[in-house]
């Protein structure tokens, strides 16, 4: 049964919660990829930025509904998905816009169950890690190579 380590790409494309934003777009173009791991000094996995993180900073500012009464305004909607929205509108660095709550695996992971995550989850890189430090990345095209390998 194959695994992550039989499949995973371990030359890595990482960046930095302080990567502005003009490298990032810059990797994305150079490197032809979707997504890249976030790391901290000790190459530990912290997060994940997409194509979609990025391109989120041109879309249009959707500002939530709010009831005015006596001085006080009442949010109708979630007053933090908002400000989470703004923050990655105006987000000058990775550190802005990336996501912590990365789903990831480990080199001993099958390849089945890197299929069903990816599936379920919709999500199309998972960072292979070891604890805490990033190894590899596995990403859909490496499931496809295996049907042709």
């Amino acid at each position: 049964m194959l695994k992550v380590r039989d499949i995973m790409t371990t030359t890595l494309v990482t960046v930095k919660r302080e990567t502005s934003i003009r490298e990032l777009a810059e990797l994305f173009t150079a490197h032809r990829i979707g997504s890249i791991p976030v790391v901290d000094d000790a190459g530990n996995l912290i997060g994940i930025v997409t194509e979609s993180d990025l391109i989120e900073q041109d879309k249009s500012l959707h500002i939530p509904t709010v009831i005015s009464l006596f001085d006080w305004v009442f949010y109708l909607e979630s007053e933090k998905k908002f400000e989470k929205e703004l923050q990655k509108m105006t987000g000058q660095a990775v550190g802005d816009i990336f996501n912590a709550d990365v789903q990831s695996v480990t080199a001993d992971t099958t390849v089945s169950e890197v299929a069903d995550i990816m599936t379920n989850k919709k999500i199309h890189t998972l960072p292979v890690v070891d604890g805490e430090k990033l190894i590899g990345i596995v990403s859909r095209i490496d499931l496809i190579r295996t049907m042709i390998g």
